[in-house]
């Protein structure tokens, strides 16, 4: 499995500390920003849901000052499933029920060590819509991919 991870300006610090706390655990590719200059996060947003749509084994964090703008435009790209998680149970519920593959984060509202328990989790924890109990998740997800299939052509 690849991970990916990008920030914008706002999330450069905490993405750097992400991958210094998590960095051999997981082994990310970064594909931006490389330093804290201005930019505009739909321009690293959709680098990275692309290349996760792309490779479905993949998973990817984006980081930006609230995680909302990072989350918006990710989910323009069919494929992508990102998430805003804050806290332990949204980052579970992401996986488990949604099968998201991108996890979003606010580096102005969550602690360095807040965002490595939610990566972590994140990361660690499964979509539960493979067997019969998990049959109403996998069924919402492919709901979602047929939405998509209608809106974006």
């Amino acid at each position: 499995m690849r991970y990916y991870i990008a920030s914008d300006h706002a999330g450069f610090g905490l993405k750097n500390r992400l991958k210094l706390g998590l960095g051999r655990e997981y082994g990310f590719t970064d594909l931006g920003v490389f330093v804290a200059e201005r930019i505009d996060y739909p321009d690293i947003a959709i680098k990275l849901a692309k290349r996760v749509a792309k490779e479905p084994e993949s998973i990817g964090t984006l980081i930006c000052g609230t995680g909302i703008g990072m989350s918006i435009v990710a989910n323009k790209v069919p494929g992508a499933r990102a998430a805003v998680i804050y806290d332990g149970f949204t980052a579970k519920m992401a996986r488990q029920h949604n099968n998201a593959n991108i996890a979003c984060l606010g580096a102005r509202n969550i602690s360095e060590q807040m965002a490595l328990l939610l990566v972590r989790t994140f990361l660690s924890t499964t979509f539960l819509g493979k067997g019969k109990p998990g049959e109403r998740h996998l069924q919402r997800v492919r709901k979602i991919g047929k939405i998509e299939e209608q809106h974006f052509k």
